[in-house]
This record gives structure tokens, C-alpha cells and sequence, in this order.
């Protein structure tokens, strides 16, 4: 089937990683441009696989290049409603070539090519050719494909701009449903491969963190492949429904991550927040100076007001943790009524960067929108607390954030203060404590361990303990 593929082709490779020093080149990804396009088109040729631009043999080591995956599809039972959900499957069939590793989703993909896969022979036509036989092989009612692959960069931009429209036109759809009016979500394990214990949930509400796959998406590769990857959940009593938690998505849960996760709260990333794989489009994360929700994706570049990028903060909660104050999210899910709706919604949003704000122009309430700061005017935690303050932002109802002068405590006789001199030295926090491993013991039982910490600390206070 693949013999004159000069590489392996088989499930096994999934999850394979390609390290920089082990890469010879890079398509696409948070340098350059691309994106991934399924559609049915009744005007298919089977078996016609095509490179425009530059092969890898033209390319560069070590460089980065556009990059795009065109691929055309007609059968007699092929449904635009599929379109996507066969869509998504690119990111599992990619990973199957050896030697070529594929992330993430729509424009958002991130693809590299091993040397040792390079030195094999392999071709960017391989990977078109291999694609062509595994979608039929996955999907019997593909009757015909082609495949074209794209790394010339005007036309993979404008192909990004195509690409673009009709996500657009899908994610209306999917906006016109509901979780109340529905008996089932929909399960997805199709990240299992780099996150074992992670299991998207995907109801009306909420898209898959990867934005690739609304509920109708769900629906139809459900009734297409029943023992596929995507699954109906019954949805079944619902314990919260504005943290969105239902007994028999926590069951379904607790069996698809080997007991690693066993509640889950859909519209909330404080104690139990839906897990992440890696192919989120973007991460909501907590600030609790400011007792507010950030939000920053994976196209934003630049530090956030936490002091980290979008890369290393993706790092913390990714391949299947749960971990609190983090969550994974798709941009559409920002679209949703439902939207962190535990909470606060809109209300508790802080930050955000100024691209995704724009494109929400008209999903964020009127009155909040320009009480919301972006990277264009906020930095930093002061920035944003100033700008809160400015606009009158509703978090300030929450939590006294902005008061001129610390409350002094009643019994200040008893108190000693230290840091200031530093801070007077022009060190905005004082490093207190730094270990491999620290116990913090709580009240009862509990007991918090720090590993590997560093504690800064703007003020020391040390109290005598009333005997």
C-alpha cells in the first residue's frame, strides 16, 4: 500500500516528536503561515497529488516555511456537514508518516520534517500520496481524493484567506444550538496520542479546544464511525449547569483518562476546570492580584501581563493536566452564551490580547468592551490596574484592587516590616525563600509542598503569635 513511500507509515508514529535539533526544516507554525482545508467537491480526480512551491529538497535546513494541506474529496455519501470532521483526522494521519510531526488545527497547524526522514528520500509528495490513501482507508465513503500540497507563500495566504471564510461559515452554524437543547454531548479522544489522559467534551456550547470541531461535527462522525475517537455522551443529571457539570460526563471522564480525572466543570476554570491537550487555540488563566481572567492565544507573541508567553504558559496545562486557574479554549467558545459563565463570564475578563478582542467585536457585551485592556494598553498588573480603575471595569465590585493606602492592621505594635529598603532600591519584589522543596502545613491535614520554588515576596510581615 505505501511501497514506494521511502518511510514508514503506520499508527505507531503517533506521538512522535521532532526536536529543533533533530528537524530540517519547518511549515508553518508561529513564524510563518498555514492551514488545512477538507471540502467534497463533485469535480475530483482520485489519485491526484500535487506539490506548488518548493519541495524539500529546495528548502533550507533549519528554516521555516508556508504551508498548506488542500485536500478535495467526493463519495456518494459525503456530506458537507462531515467536511470538518474528516478535517480534523489530518492531524492523526499526518502523524502516522514517520518523520513528520503535525500540530494543532485549521490555520493554526505546526508541522516539521526529520532529517533522518529527509535522508530517506521523503518527499513533501509522499506526504500528499500517504494522506490520499489513508483518508480512504480511514473513511470507506471517500471514494475519490485529491491532494494538494502548498508552500509557495502567496498562495498559501490566500489560501489561508479561503480556508478562513469557511471556518467562519461552519462556526455560524454551530451557533444557532444550545447545550439545552440536547439529550448528548460528545466525547473526543483524537489528542490521546500526545495527551493520554485528556478527553475533550464538546456540547453546543463549547467547541473543541481546538476550534476544529463544533457539535454537529461530533454528531456526524458519530453516526459515520461509531467506534471512532469521537463518541455520544448521554448528557444525564446535571449537577451544576452553570459550571457545567453532569454526572455521567464526570463517569465517561474518570473511564477515557484512567481515573486521572474524575470531575470536570465546563464553564469554569477555578477547582475542577476541563482539561487541555496541547492544541488549544488559546488559554484562559487567572490573575489573582487583580481576582481577574486572562486570556491570550497561541498567535499572540509577546510576554503577558504574567510575565510568560503563550508558550510557556501552554506548557503548564497542557497534555491532559487539570490544573486550577487554567484552561484550554477554543476562540469560538469565546462566541458562546455560556463563556466562563461560572465565572462571571465577560464581567471577570481583565486582558486579553487586542486581535482577539476585535474579532469578538459584537460577542463581548457592549458595556464591557471598552472597559477591557489589550496588549496595546496594558503590560503589566499595575497597567491593567490602572486601566480597571480608568473605565470602571465591574471587577472592581469584586475585590477592593486600587486603594491608595494599604488598611492598617489594629494591632500595628505587634508588627514589623521589612522589604521596603529594598524596594527603595529599585527591586520590585524581594526573594525570600528559595528551596528544591518546601512544606507549607495547613489547617487539619492539609499540607501544600513547593518544589523547585523561588518565593518573592513585596513585604515580609512578622507577627507575634498571641499565646
Amino acid at each position: 500500500m505505501f511501497s514506494d513511500i521511502p518511510v514508514d507509515v503506520s499508527p505507531m508514529h503517533e506521538g512522535e516528536r521532532i526536536r529543533a535539533a533533530n528537524m530540517y526544516v519547518e511549515l508553518a507554525g508561529p513564524k510563518s503561515v498555514g492551514t488545512e482545508l477538507v471540502q467534497v467537491d463533485e469535480s475530483v480526480v482520485d489519485g491526484q497529488y500535487e506539490v506548488i512551491g518548493p519541495e524539500l529538497s529546495e528548502m533550507i535546513k533549519g528554516e521555516v516555511y508556508p504551508f498548506g494541506i488542500k485536500i478535495d474529496i467526493k463519495g456518494e455519501k459525503l456530506e458537507k456537514e462531515i467536511e470538518g470532521v474528516i478535517e480534523r483526522r489530518t492531524h492523526d494521519l499526518c502523524n502516522y508518516v514517520q518523520g513528520f510531526m503535525h500540530l494543532n488545527q485549521r490555520d493554526q497547524i505546526w508541522c516539521r520534517v526529520s532529517t533522518d526522514a529527509l535522508d530517506e528520500g521523503f518527499k513533501l509528495i509522499d506526504l500528499a500520496k500517504s494522506l490520499g490513501i489513508l483518508f480512504k482507508e480511514e473513511f470507506p465513503i471517500i471514494e475519490e481524493i485529491t491532494v494538494t500540497i502548498l508552500t509557495e507563500e502567496e498562495n498559501v495566504k490566500q489560501f489561508v484567506v479561503d480556508a478562513q471564510s469557511i471556518y467562519a461559515a461552519r462556526d455560524e452554524r454551530a451557533r444557532k444550538l444550545s447545550d439545552e437543547d440536547v439529550d448528548v454531548f460528545y466525547g473526543c479522544l483524537m489528542c490521546q496520542s500526545f495527551a493520554p489522559t485528556h478527553m475533550c467534551v464538546v456540547t453546543p456550547d463549547r467547541t473543541a479546544l481546538c476550534g476544529a470541531i463544533n457539535w454537529f461535527d461530533c454528531r456526524a462522525s458519530a453516526k459515520m464511525d461509531p467506534d471512532g475517537s469521537i463518541f455520544e455522551i448521554e448528557k444525564g443529571e446535571v449537577l451544576d449547569d452553570v459550571k457545567g457539570e453532569y454526572i455521567n460526563v464526570n463517569d465517561i471522564i474518570a473511564q477515557k483518562t484512567q481515573g486521572e480525572t474524575d470531575r470536570v466543570y465546563l464553564h469554569s476554570v477555578f477547582e475542577y476546570p476541563h482539561t487541555s491537550c496541547g492544541c488549544f487555540e488559546a488559554v484562559a488563566f487567572y490573575i489573582p492580584e487583580l481576582d481577574g481572567i486572562g486570556i491570550v492565544d497561541r498567535d499572540f507573541g509577546c510576554e503577558t501581563p504574567l510575565g510568560i508567553p503563550f508558550s510557556s504558559m501552554a506548557g503548564q496545562c497542557s497534555g491532559g493536566k487539570q490544573v486550577e486557574g487554567f484552561t484550554g479554549l477554543s476562540l469560538e467558545y469565546m462566541r458562546s452564551p455560556k463563556f466562563l459563565q461560572a465565572d462571571g463570564a465577560y464581567e471577570r475578563i481583565v486582558w486579553m490580547p487586542k486581535e482577539i478582542k476585535s474579532s469578538l467585536e459584537g460577542f463581548i457585551p457592549k458595556e464591557i468592551y471598552d472597559k477591557i485592556p489589550t496588549d496595546e494598553n496594558a503590560t503589566s498588573i499595575n497597567d491593567i490596574k490602572n486601566y480597571l480603575k480608568d473605565k470602571n471595569h465591574p471587577i472592581l465590585e469584586r475585590i477592593a484592587i486600587l486603594g491608595s493606602d494599604e488598611e492598617k492592621s489594629s494591632d500595628d505594635e505587634d508588627i514589623e516590616s521589612f522589604g521596603e529598603e529594598a524596594m527603595d532600591m529599585g527591586q520590585e519584589f524581594v526573594p525570600v525563600a528559595s528551596a528544591p522543596e518546601m512544606g507549607m502545613p495547613l489547617s487539619g491535614e492539609t499540607k501544600i509542598i513547593f518544589k523547585n520554588a523561588k518565593i518573592y515576596a513585596e513585604k515580609v510581615i512578622i507577627k507575634k503569635s498571641k499565646k
